[in-house]
């Protein structure tokens, strides 16, 4: 099938995994081994996603229970296959080489350093300034139920439907789902996050019980939020099939609004162990979405 996960005896060989046997799942019994594999199995899915666009890692390597940091600096003795981007920060205009990866060398050498997330810029060099989607982040509160993120994200999809724009969804990996549709209109950063925050806001009130904006705290109270924070130049998103370090091993997962519709999916079905046989079965449901933007 196309789009699938190439057959691991067709892959390269990495030449080093370092403490291979280390439980990074302690509670699920999923080894540093383990999870190599499936970013090896599933590298010809996610690297299209991470050609020319910055990836930030969220590296734990100790396992997810262990500290945990952020980094989106090319380590400076990092392979070829992990290239530098020269790049001023918006801030304090200080020269940093961001980090792109176009290989499954690359994106295992990575993961062999305890990267265990993968987070992606929406915008891809050298266009940094210009995103190639808009994202509408769904948080569910505290208070509230996954059917309702999924009741929120059909809303979504009918008022970008009206809007002629076409939307993919996945599962952040953790609570919530993503939702995508391409910026056809080539937006700025700025002009991109004020109608993701003016269409949230819109439907914040037409569906006051279920739906929020964002203001300050996400992720409480009974209602779905929809933020718009993720629109920024630098902002980072959970690449699609990214693992997430969390128990279980979820997945950020594409899935189809049909599954949406008969409202059964919940964000633990999609695991390290069950993902490779589920592309295998459906596909790389969000192709379509790669496909627009190239």
């Amino acid at each position: 099938m196309v789009g699938t996960p190439m057959d691991r005896t067709a892959m390269p060989e990495f030449p080093v995994i370092t403490h291979p046997d280390k439980r990074y799942w302690p509670e699920d019994g999923i080894t540093k081994a383990r999870m190599i594999d499936y970013y090896r199995r599933m590298a010809p899915l996610m690297l299209p996603w991470f050609r020319d666009r910055p990836v930030t890692l969220r590296l734990f390597p100790k396992g997810i229970h262990g500290p945990a940091f952020y980094r989106r600096e090319r380590p400076g003795n990092a392979p070829p296959s992990v290239r530098a981007l020269p790049y001023r920060t918006a801030t304090d205009h200080h020269r940093i080489d961001l980090m792109l990866i176009d290989s499954l060398e690359g994106l295992l050498y990575l993961a062999n350093l305890g990267a265990i997330e993968f987070h992606l810029w929406s915008s891809r060099a050298p266009r940094l300034d210009r995103p190639d989607w808009a994202i509408f982040d769904l948080d569910p509160g505290d208070k509230s139920e996954f059917t309702q993120v999924l009741e929120a994200a059909l809303h979504l999809r009918d008022a970008l439907d009206d809007a002629g724009l076409p939307s993919f969804a996945k599962t952040s990996g953790a609570s919530g789902l993503h939702l995508y549709c391409p910026n056809r209109k080539g937006l700025d950063f700025d002009t991109l996050r004020a109608w993701v925050r003016d269409l949230a806001e819109t439907l914040s009130h037409t569906h006051p019980s279920l739906i929020a904006t964002a203001h300050g705290k996400t992720h409480s109270g009974k209602r779905i939020t929809i933020d718009h924070a993720q629109n920024g130049i630098g902002k980072n998103t959970a690449a699609p099939y990214t693992l997430r370090a969390l128990p279980g091993a979820p997945v950020s997962t594409p899935v189809s609004w049909q599954e949406i519709e008969r409202g059964r999916i919940r964000p633990d079905d999609f695991t390290l162990d069950r993902l490779p046989d589920r592309v295998e079965a459906v596909g790389d449901l969000f192709s379509p979405l790669l496909n627009a933007l190239n």
